[in-house]
């Protein structure tokens, strides 16, 4: 039987609960989806800072825990069968949570799937793009001479605001009456876009109404607000 203290990652970053889920992160748009994740379903957690900025996700302790080097990551100490579970990628922490606590996920199959379809599309769409359009407004990108690199990403961008706002259409979240992991897998790429990338009129934010009033009803929620600033950077 495997124990905490088992998982290299725990030497770097020692456990003070080891009886609570280990959570590995960064307040970045993909790490927030576990904290708010956490803070939203109310499960006892450790959260641990890993500074990306000065490669920490990169150390051999981190990378026994994540091969791919990024943050978020967990440990559940009490995973299938009792036995400590490792695991990363944003969207697959939702999935496990959501399932482990029976909140902020659909019952009915059918619902299930067309949550997680949204959740995937954050994945694959949003986090990537909009992640370039900060790259290129904000970063090192922004001293480019050839704009075109950013206007390609600014365009697909406000493509993607449009699906938004049109699942949004008469409904308060993207599943309608049901908060779920699938906003909670955007809230922080949208807020992010429109805050630290600067890019708010860039995508002419402001001109997808259904997004604008989604994002702060998200924003008005306790736990999302918690969750954002969790591991706050130092």
């Amino acid at each position: 039987m495997s124990k905490l203290v088992d998982f290299p990652v725990t030497a770097r970053w020692p456990a003070a609960h080891p009886e609570r889920i280990q959570l590995y992160s960064l307040n970045t748009p993909n790490g927030v989806k576990a904290s708010i994740m956490l803070e939203e379903t109310g499960l006892p957690y450790e959260p641990h800072l890993v500074d990306i900025i000065n490669n920490e996700s990169h150390t051999a302790e981190f990378l026994a825990l994540n091969p791919n080097g990024k943050i978020p990551a967990i440990i559940d100490p009490d995973g299938p069968g009792g036995e400590p579970l490792a695991l990363f990628e944003s969207g697959a922490i939702l999935l496990y949570l959501a399932d482990k606590t029976g909140q902020f996920i659909p019952a009915d199959a059918a619902r299930r799937w067309e949550t997680i379809q949204w959740v995937f599309f954050q994945m694959a769409s949003i986090g990537p793009m909009f992640g370039q359009v900060g790259f290129f407004n904000k970063f090192a990108g922004k001293s480019y001479e050839d704009k075109r690199p950013l206007q390609r990403y600014v365009d697909e961008s406000k493509r993607l605001l449009g699906v938004l706002d049109a699942r949004l259409e008469g409904r308060d979240w993207i599943m309608g009456d049901d908060y779920t992991i699938a906003d909670i897998a955007t809230l922080g790429w949208v807020n992010n876009l429109v805050t630290f990338y600067e890019a708010r009129e860039l995508v002419a934010f402001d001109s997808f109404g259904n997004v604008s009033a989604w994002l702060e009803r998200g924003l008005a929620r306790p736990a999302v607000q918690r969750g954002l600033t969790i591991p706050g950077r130092s």
